[in-house]
């Protein structure tokens, strides 16, 4: 791991910087002492720590834009970090920077049901929304598994997905205005609550931008009508290959379901272990489906996909009996990453996208992989659209085991990419996959993302060293790769 940074830079004391902030937070909302920023050091990829010299807590849009304003003015980077679940390092702090937590900016601002919406402060929980809207029978539709920690401002950094993004859409497709606080310390409004907006979807190159362009200080956000009726089913398979046809089946058939994830023998055991939801642990594979709507169109659409799962040669289909059963099932899907945590030390969460049409030959060669390097591998994905989150299993404590799991998860986004797929589908890019990058884009595209930051922060003060590989980088692949938990974090070229 990274050697932890001693104590607040001098040169942020020396320039006035700390009295600054001071003068313009809340008494204690300058965190300087090392034990406190200890609680800032990684996200939700834990294997690398890097110890933030200052945080700066605000409590509104003002205290937002007065520390962006003078780290401006100062010249001093700002990564901004929502709860820490992130799973790329897109939070990750930087040893010259000011880490700005938006955690006390978490109040539901406004529930409007007749217009179904909610404007909510950056720091409220994703699952916060869906409890704010429920007593109008409203709810909000991305869902990931860290739904009960996470919050919206992190959600929009990464367009975070979830289980039922398949038929309702990330978080870009649900977002409908921002407020963003710019790099100079302005505050604009992008998107509105219109229909459409006319120039460029600006609201959609904010969702996913990991904080390099700006940083998100209100959200209003679509809610949407609980369904009057869904039903969860189960099927379980003896080959990987029989699940993935199915997938293809299901949605070619038309069928698209809320939710479609799928698990592999690993991951089932891992989850029935934890949670006991009743999963048959001797299955290859099981695809869980949730389908909403009518009644009678749940009900046609059941029939309809449990004779197509048992085309596709499951070996059991189970459909919920109840409301408790469908929750049982979901459950043991929703606790499949803290499931593996308790097989494995420590694991490697992977995110890449591929076309469903792949994803037998890529379970295959994801299987072939784990034998090359030496490590298992649990996978836990949604199936329906293609998004894999392998997890690569190993021990941080013996020797050369991190940088293992590393090529092994760089050999996965590759072989994403060699399918027609893509490096991330919901955890972004972040600090772990800038390598990847550079397989994935070619050297005009990069300098278009480069032009792209430097027309939104032309300082390259927001979240430096993350998302987008600088051009050297790319010439020079492999020079600057992150091994052990290192992080060297060497001088940035700029744009």
């Amino acid at each position: 791991m990274s050697s932890p940074v001693p104590g607040p830079s001098p040169d942020f004391a020396a320039s006035g910087l700390l009295r600054e902030l001071k003068g313009v937070l809340d008494p204690g909302a300058v965190i300087t002492e090392q034990e406190a920023r200890g609680a800032y050091e990684c996200d939700g990829l834990s294997a690398y720590r890097q110890l933030p010299p200052v945080v700066a807590r605000p409590v509104d849009t003002d205290q937002v834009r007065a520390v962006m304003r003078i780290c401006r003015r100062h010249g001093v980077p700002v990564v901004a970090r929502g709860a820490g679940t992130g799973l790329s390092g897109g939070a990750l702090p930087h040893p010259g920077a000011v880490l700005l937590s938006l955690a006390r900016l978490s109040e539901v601002l406004e529930v409007d049901p007749l217009n179904r919406t909610a404007r909510v402060q950056p720091g409220v929980r994703n699952l916060a929304i869906s409890e704010a809207g429920a007593p109008h029978g409203l709810y909000y539709a991305p869902d990931p598994s860290s739904q009960i920690a996470c919050t919206i401002g992190g959600n929009v950094a990464e367009n975070a997905g979830g289980v039922h993004c398949l038929k309702y859409g990330l978080t870009v497709h649900n977002v409908m205005e921002l407020k963003v606080v710019t790099a100079d310390g302005d505050l604009v409004t992008i998107g509105g609550q219109g229909p459409d907006s006319p120039g460029y979807d600006l609201l959609a190159l904010m969702t996913g931008s990991e904080g390099l362009l700006g940083i998100v200080v209100e959200a209003t956000v679509r809610l949407l009508p609980r369904p009057t009726a869904r039903q969860v089913l189960m099927g379980a398979f003896t080959e990987v290959g029989q699940a993935g046809t199915a997938v293809a089946r299901i949605i070619g058939e038309g069928i698209i379901p809320a939710g479609l994830e799928m698990m592999d023998r690993p991951a089932i055991r891992a989850a029935e272990d934890f949670v006991h939801a009743g999963y048959p642990v001797d299955a290859a594979a099981i695809l869980l489906a949730e389908l909403d709507g009518t009644g009678e169109e749940v009900a046609e659409l059941t029939a309809r996909t449990v004779a197509l799962l048992e085309e596709c040669g499951a070996s059991e289909v189970r459909v919920a009996a109840s409301e408790a059963d469908a929750e049982n099932l979901w459950r043991g899907r929703k606790a499949a990453f803290p499931a593996v945590g308790r097989i494995s030390p420590d694991y490697y969460c992977m995110d890449g996208t591929i076309p469903r049409k792949h994803l037998s030959r890529v379970l295959a060669e994801i299987a072939v992989l784990s034998g090359e390097f030496g490590l298992d591998v649990a996978n836990v994905f949604h199936a329906g659209d293609g998004n894999l989150h392998p997890l690569i299993l190993y021990d941080a404590n013996r020797a050369g085991e991190l940088a293992r799991a590393e090529a092994f998860g760089g050999r996965i986004l590759e072989l994403c990419v060699a399918v027609g797929g893509t490096i991330t589908g919901e955890h972004g890019v972040g600090f772990e996959k800038l390598d990847q990058m550079c397989t994935q884009f070619q050297e005009d595209e990069l300098a278009q993302f480069h032009a792209i930051k430097a027309a939104f922060d032309a300082g390259g003060l927001l979240n430096p060293g993350k998302a987008i590989p600088t051009l050297h980088r790319c010439a020079e692949l492999g020079a600057m790769h992150v091994h052990n938990g290192q992080l060297p974090f060497p001088e940035l070229d700029r744009f």
